[in-house]
C-alpha cells in the first residue's frame, strides 16, 4: 500500500491558533489552506463523503494510484477522496476537462457536475468534456470512490488555443503606470500580470499624441517594458495588451502619457591631428545611442559615418589636406538631432624618408626623399646638434633645398649645411612643413663627421696586382674615412735598372667611387712589365700622396700572343668587338670577286687557327668563346677558284 503524497512545495499547510497537535479531526480539516492553484485534498472513510475527512492536505495534480490504503486510518476498499480548487480564470473561455479513474469519477464545476463516470469497473474509464469557463473566479471540484480493488484517478483541465475555437481574448492588464528617465530618454510601462492560462505575453503599443495610429513596439512574456522614444520634445501615450495563444488581444490599457526630451546638438567637437589619424571628441548627450558624423574633404565631398561613442579616429584622410567635421545625435528611432559647430582637421605631411649625410670640409652634404602620398612640402627645416637626441626646436640650420624628380615619382632633396666646424661630429634630422604650416614628425637620425681641410686622408695599403688572361685585377684595403671622396689608379712602367733603384712612372688611369677597393685593368695579355699604385683623394681634395712616397705594385702580364705570326697583304680588315648580348661579335669588309669568308679562332692547346665557320656574310657572331680569357681571330676571303686571301686579325678580350 502506497501511503498518500505529501503537499507539493507550492503549498502551505496552517495551524488554526491555539492548537498544537491536538484538537479535533474537524478543527484539522479546517485549518489546513492551500494556494490556488493547487488542489486541497481530502480523504474520507466511505464512499459518500459523510462525516469528518480522515486526513486533509495540499496536492499539485490529480494524478494517483493506489494498491492498498491511500491513507493512515482509511480501508483499502470503500474509501473516498475529493480534490477542490478556486481560481482566477482570468477571461476565462473554452477548456478541456479530462477524467479517467478505476473506480467513480464525478467533476463539478461551480457545483454544476460535467463529468460522469460513477460505477464500480474493473478497466479504467475516461471521458474529456468541453465546457466554456466564464471570466473571473470559478471552483473546481473531482469526486474519486473506490469500491474495491486497485484505485487509480487523473484529472486535467487545459485551455482550448486553437484560434477556430478559442474567440475569447484576454483582459486588459490592470494597474499600467509610466516613468521616465530623462537622463537617458527612457520611457518603462509596467502593468499588472493577467490570470488567463493560456496566455502567450503582452504587446506594448506608442502613438504620437493628436494621432489615433498606434505603433506596436515589441512582445514580451514580462510585464514591462523600456522604450525610448524620438527625442524631439513631443508627447507619446503608450499601453499594453495581452494575447493569448489563439491570437486574441484584449483592449489596451488606460493610455499612460510621456514627454520626451529634446535630442539636443553634441557640445564640445574637438579634433586633434596625429602623423596617421584626425582624431575627434564630443560630449555625449542625453538619449542618442548614437552620433553621426559627417567630413567634408577639400573639393565639397562628404562622408559619413556613424560611432556609438562620443570618438571618433578618422585614418582615412589625406596628408597636407585640411577636412572639416560635424556631429549629429542620433535617437533610438534613428531621429537625429541639430548639428554641431564645425571643426577642422589638417594632417601633417609625412617625415622625410632615408636621410643620409656625407662630410666635407666643414660641411656636410643632406639628402632625403619624399614619396608620392607625403603630403605637399611647403618647406623644410634642418637640425643640428653635437649631442642626442637632436631637438627640433629653436633656430634650424640654413640650408638651401634643391632636388631632382625619381623615376617613381618621388623627389630625392638634398642641401648642404656650410656653418658646420671642421673635424666635427653633428647628429642631423629634417622637418617637413606644408602650406598649412603643419609640420611632420622628424625625420630619422643621422650622423657625420666633417672633414678637415689639412689632412689629407691615410695612403692606401695592402695593393695588390694579379695578372689574368683578361687583365690585371687590382685589390686593396678599405679606407673608411667618413670625408673619402674617391680613389685614383695611377697606371705606368717601371723606370730604372732591376737590383738598383726603380720608380714607377705613371698617370692616372682610373677614378673610383669610396665604396670599393678593387678595380679590373682590361688590357690585352703580351707579356708586358707594368706598375700600378692607388691614391686616396678626400672631400676638401686632400690627396694621400702629400704623406710621402706611395708604395707601388709591379706585375708582369700573362703573355698569350698566337705563336703563328698573321702574313701581311690581307685584302679585307677585320674588327672584334664584345656587346652586351654576350660572345664575340666579328665584322669586317667586303673583297671584290670573294665567294665566301672563312673564320678562324686560336686554339692555345693546339697552337693554330681552328676552322670556325664559313660564311657569304661579312659578320659572324662566335656564342662559344669563353669568357674571362682573350679570343684570336682570323678571317680571309674564299675565291672561286679555291684559294684564299692572306688572314685580316683581331683579337677580343671577354671579362669573367
Amino acid at each position: 500500500m502506497n501511503p498518500a503524497r505529501s503537499a507539493s512545495a507550492a503549498a502551505v499547510v496552517l495551524a488554526t491558533a491555539g492548537t498544537l497537535l491536538g484538537g479535533t479531526a474537524a478543527t484539522a480539516s479546517a485549518a489546513t489552506t492551500c494556494a490556488s492553484p493547487v488542489f486541497k485534498r481530502q480523504f474520507f472513510a466511505n464512499t459518500t463523503f459523510k462525516g469528518t475527512p480522515k486526513k486533509t492536505d495540499c496536492d499539485s495534480a490529480v494524478s494517483e494510484s493506489w494498491s492498498g490504503a491511500p491513507a493512515s486510518g482509511l480501508p483499502k476498499d470503500d474509501f473516498g477522496v475529493r480534490w477542490s480548487v478556486t481560481r482566477d480564470f482570468g477571461s476565462g473561455g473554452p477548456f478541456a476537462l479530462a477524467a479517467s479513474g478505476l473506480d467513480g469519477i464525478r467533476v463539478y464545476l461551480d457545483g454544476v457536475r460535467k463529468v460522469d463516470l460513477w460505477k464500480n469497473t474493473t478497466k479504467t474509464v475516461s471521458r474529456t468534456v468541453n465546457v466554456t469557463v466564464p471570466r473571473g473566479k470559478h471552483t473546481l471540484r473531482v469526486d474519486y470512490v473506490n469500491w474495491t480493488g486497485a484505485a487509480k484517478v487523473k484529472f486535467t483541465y487545459t485551455p482550448r488555443t486553437s484560434a477556430t475555437v478559442d474567440k475569447v481574448g484576454p483582459l486588459t492588464p490592470m494597474d499600467p503606470l509610466v516613468s521616465y528617465d530623462t537622463a537617458n530618454n527612457k520611457a518603462k510601462l509596467s502593468w499588472g500580470g493577467n490570470a488567463e492560462m493560456d496566455l502567450a505575453g503582452y504587446r506594448v503599443y506608442r502613438r504620437l499624441r493628436g494621432s489615433t495610429n498606434w505603433t506596436r513596439l515589441a512582445a514580451t512574456a514580462t510585464t514591462s517594458y523600456t522604450d525610448t522614444p524620438p527625442a524631439t520634445g513631443a508627447v507619446y501615450y503608450y499601453e499594453a495588451r495581452a494575447y493569448d495563444k489563439a491570437g486574441n488581444e484584449s483592449a489596451g490599457t488606460a493610455d499612460q502619457l510621456v514627454t520626451s526630451i529634446t535630442l539636443a546638438a553634441p557640445g564640445g567637437l574637438g579634433s586633434s591631428v596625429t602623423d596617421t589619424t584626425a582624431e575627434l571628441s564630443w560630449k555625449a548627450v542625453p538619449g542618442a545611442v548614437k552620433y553621426r558624423v559627417v567630413r567634408t574633404d577639400p573639393s565639397g565631398g562628404e562622408k559619413v559615418t556613424d560611432v556609438t561613442g562620443n570618438h571618433l579616429g578618422d585614418e582615412a584622410v589625406n596628408r597636407s589636406y585640411t577636412y572639416r567635421y560635424k556631429v549629429a545625435a542620433v535617437d533610438g528611432t534613428g531621429h537625429l538631432s541639430p548639428y554641431s559647430d564645425t571643426v577642422s582637421a589638417h594632417r601633417p605631411p609625412a617625415a622625410p624618408r632615408d636621410l643620409t649625410a656625407t662630410a666635407d670640409v666643414g660641411a656636410a652634404l643632406l639628402s632625403w626623399t619624399v614619396k608620392p602620398g607625403d603630403g605637399t612640402v611647403y618647406a623644410f627645416h634642418v637640425y643640428r646638434s653635437t649631442t642626442l637626441p637632436v631637438r627640433t626646436t629653436g633656430e634650424p640650420v640654413s640650408c638651401t633645398t634643391t632636388y631632382t624628380e625619381l623615376p617613381d615619382g618621388s623627389r630625392k632633396y638634398s642641401c648642404t649645411d656650410d656653418s658646420a666646424a671642421e673635424g666635427t661630429a653633428y647628429h642631423y634630422v629634417v622637418t617637413a612643413e606644408d602650406q598649412a604650416s603643419a609640420v611632420s614628425l622628424p625625420s630619422g637620425t643621422v650622423t657625420v663627421i666633417t672633414a678637415e681641410s689639412d689632412r689629407p686622408p691615410a695612403q692606401v695599403t695592402g695593393l695588390t696586382a694579379t695578372a689574368t688572361e683578361y687583365g690585371i685585377e687590382l685589390d686593396w684595403d678599405d679606407n673608411t674615412e667618413p670625408d673619402l671622396k674617391r680613389y685614383a689608379v695611377y697606371r705606368g712602367t717601371v723606370l730604372g735598372e732591376e737590383g738598383g733603384e726603380q720608380v714607377c712612372s705613371g698617370s692616372e688611369w682610373a677614378w673610383l667611387s669610396p665604396s670599393t677597393s678593387h678595380y679590373r685593368d682590361v688590357r690585352l695579355p703580351d707579356g708586358d712589365h707594368a706598375c700600378y699604385w692607388v691614391d686616396a683623394i678626400d672631400t676638401a681634395g686632400n690627396s694621400s700622396r702629400w704623406l710621402g712616397p706611395v708604395s707601388a705594385v709591379t706585375v708582369d702580364e700573362l703573355d698569350l700572343t698566337p705563336s703563328v705570326a698573321t702574313p701581311e697583304g690581307s685584302p679585307l680588315t677585320l674588327t672584334a668587338d664584345t656587346p652586351d648580348s654576350g660572345g664575340v661579335h666579328l665584322g669586317w669588309s667586303a673583297v671584290d670577286s670573294a665567294t665566301g669568308y672563312q673564320v678562324y679562332r686560336w686554339d692555345p692547346a693546339t697552337g693554330t687557327y681552328e676552322k670556325l665557320a664559313a660564311t657569304t656574310d661579312r659578320s659572324y657572331d662566335d656564342t662559344s668563346a669563353a669568357r674571362g680569357t682573350t679570343h684570336y681571330y682570323w678571317v680571309t676571303a674564299l675565291y672561286a677558284d679555291g684559294t684564299e686571301s692572306a688572314p685580316g686579325a683581331d683579337q677580343a678580350i671577354l671579362e669573367p
